[in-house]
């Protein structure tokens, strides 16, 4: 990569010349190594840095940090730090490159070179940049970070001083980057590493993995509320519709079910098709027991009001309480975490029961005596496919009306 003097400066800027203490600079570059740095948050580590750089003569007014990601709703992160002020960050979701187009900020990320932008500088426009706007910045220095492989990130650096940075302190910002550099992108992978563990298999698990619980065989036993939601007349739909909508509506559905889940502390386990199932671990059982129940009655009012060009859906959901075997399954380097057990079986055979009675919810037993919700009512003992009981179910005759 070329260095940030090789690229155009102004002749102000290369006028000036400052002497920068070896051993301070050195105390920076120890400390963006260190562990002290290392064991901090992101806004810990921006206001760190810039604190640092201004203790050591350095005339940085705004400092920001644009760490690129992988994620399938958030594009990137932006941190900004100034004197005195409290960090701002700011998550940009998919969809904003357009506000950074003409930037050099877009440029230096995708050329992967430096820039020295002044603010008179009418071919590169930065300032109307939420993080730099209003701040009264003379000079910006834009520096790439480039790690082995993936997206670019970028660090800016700003000075309101007449003229900009001294070539001396260009040097500093150059001796730097490459410690900043290594950290921001431990940051980035590590970021990376959980988002998208948790965007495919849930925070739950995402920790068990992360916690090195990760051999075949390592199961735990828990009790928790169990939930699967079913999606009515996919099929049909699926004949009737062209594949593109499908899938948009099929995504539309999910948008409704997986949130009404996670925000009562459900974890979706898996997607089966049209289907989704769903755990809500406690050391509470009524507790567990109404958040499902309330995270069905969510999903029920929600899709009773969804319309998708002339296309309105419709659900079943099964509930019960019972005890899981939690953990690894599957075959060598191939493993998938998942519930299994006698209960899970009843959840499923439960949830088949909805069709076969047209029924929109159907709960267990042991469920019902777990929860305070009214209008709870039983539909008789029934047979179900793989117990040799009768199993009695019960359904709800209005939306339900626990306390949130």
């Amino acid at each position: 990569m070329n260095t940030i003097t090789q690229q155009p400066i102004s002749r102000r800027c290369a006028e000036k010349s400052r002497n920068m203490d070896t051993g301070s600079i050195l105390s920076v570059l120890e400390w963006l190594s260190g562990d002290d740095c290392h064991s901090i948050d992101e806004a810990g580590l921006i206001s760190g840095l810039g604190r640092r750089l201004r203790q050591i003569g350095l005339p940085v007014d705004r400092l920001t940090l644009h760490l690129v990601t992988l994620h399938p709703e958030i594009l990137g992160r932006t941190l900004a730090w100034a004197p005195s002020e409290p960090v701002e960050i700011h998550d940009r979701e998919h969809g904003m490159e357009i506000a950074f187009a003409t930037t050099p900020l877009r440029k230096v990320m995708d050329s992967r070179e430096p820039m020295i932008v002044d603010a008179d500088d009418p071919r590169w426009p930065w300032q109307h940049i939420d993080v730099f706007k209003d701040r009264g910045l003379a000079q910006i220095v834009i520096a790439p970070l480039c790690n082995i492989d993936g997206p670019v990130s970028a660090a800016v650096f700003g000075t309101r001083r007449p003229g900009g940075f001294a070539t001396s302190e260009i040097g500093l910002i150059e001796r730097i980057l490459p410690a900043l550099r290594n950290t921001c992108e431990l940051r980035v992978m590590r970021q990376a590493e959980l988002s998208l563990l948790d965007v495919y298999i849930g925070p739950m698990t995402a920790q068990r993995i992360l916690a090195g619980r990760i051999r075949q065989g390592e199961i735990e036993t828990m009790e928790a509320a169990l939930l699967l939601c079913d999606l009515r007349g996919f099929t049909e739909l699926s004949n009737k519709l062209p594949e593109g909508r499908v899938l948009d509506l099929l995504n539309a559905y999910f948008d409704i079910v997986v949130p009404a889940i996670t925000s009562r502390g459900g974890e979706v386990l898996k997607f089966m098709g049209d289907a989704a199932m769903a755990f809500f671990p406690s050391s509470d059982a009524v507790m567990a027991s109404e958040q499902a129940l309330l995270a069905t009655d969510q999903i029920l009012e929600e899709l009773s009001r969804f319309d998708m060009e002339g296309v309105s859906i419709d659900a079943a959901v099964a509930l019960h309480y019972g005890k899981v075997s939690y953990g690894n399954v599957g075959s060598g380097r191939r493993l998938d975490f998942t519930v299994i057990g006698t209960d899970v079986n009843l959840l499923s055979r439960i949830q088949t029961a909805c069709g076969v009675l047209g029924k929109s919810v159907l709960m267990s037993d042991a469920f019902r005596r777990r929860i305070w919700a009214e209008n709870v009512v039983t539909t008789k003992f029934h047979r179900l496919k793989g117990f040799e009981d009768p199993i009695e179910l019960f359904t709800i005759t209005t939306p339900v009306n626990c306390t949130d």
